[in-house]
């Protein structure tokens, strides 16, 4: 593990220093960097070396370049490497445009240590990193059909996000709405778990209020949908924690 390089980007130095600390204790590599444009510069170089990071950590409210630009630049330049946001922006916009900009997870300020370790941890394992090996691979890919469509595959699924339509092998599947955001949402974190609060704010894009059983309703809905060809099994619960798609080995 400790070939698991972490970028850290927060200009408050404190908690730049805590949270080094920790991932240290951890096991994993941190590099600081105090402003967005030093955290360019520093995945820059690490790219052209050949040793790109293996997760970022990012604050938002930073000096130079800020953080929504870090993300979004990182993802147009086609990097893959899982970013985990630590902000004190805490509203539901906020966090559904980070991810939808690229952004892996997403968490308020304060936050707790574990937690963080946690989710880096549910980050890297997700990617196939484990006591530092490199990435197995079985994650979604983007594939680009001549039509020009956005299609996520996974497995024998096929998610076309321009045609709005899920196939299973050569099947079609009809989905809701609701359901095909769902999809979508899973498709796009692979082995990435999200709470019930977490489904409800990104695919119904609204505040979560009330726990009542919507997710989970749903949720059975699409594993019925899934049953006749045996790929009901991608979307497994994590007791106490929620729902995550495993990718298919």
């Amino acid at each position: 593990m400790d070939d698991t390089r972490i970028l850290v980007v927060e200009d408050d130095a404190d908690i730049n220093e805590v949270v080094c600390e920790r991932l240290g204790r951890d096991g994993y590599a941190c590099v600081s960097a105090y402003s967005g444009s030093e955290a360019r510069m520093a995945l820059e170089r690490a790219t052209d070396a050949g040793k790109p990071y293996d997760l970022v950590v990012t604050d938002l409210m930073l000096p130079g370049i800020s953080g929504d630009r870090l993300v979004a630049g990182l993802r147009e330049s086609g990097s893959g490497v899982p970013v985990v946001v630590i902000s004190a922006r805490g509203a539901v916009d906020d966090r559904i445009g980070l991810l939808r900009l690229g952004a892996d997870d997403y968490l308020v300020k304060p936050f707790d240590l574990d937690e963080l370790s946690a989710r880096i941890g549910a980050q890297l394992r997700g990617r196939g990193y484990a006591d530092g090996a490199e990435p197995a691979g079985g994650g979604a890919r983007a594939a680009a059909p001549d039509d020009g469509h956005t299609v996520l595959e996974i497995g024998r699924w096929r998610l076309d996000i321009d045609a709005h339509t899920f196939r299973i092998d050569d099947g079609p599947v009809s989905l809701t709405n609701i359901e095909f955001a769902i999809i979508e949402l899973l498709m796009n974190h692979p082995d990435t778990v999200f709470s019930k609060r977490q489904v409800y704010e990104l695919c119904w894009g609204e505040p979560y209020t009330v726990d009542d059983n919507t997710v989970t309703a749903h949720i059975s809905k699409i594993r019925a949908k899934l049953r006749a060809s045996g790929t009901d099994g991608y979307i497994r619960t994590v007791w106490g924690l929620g729902v995550k798609l495993t990718v298919p080995r």
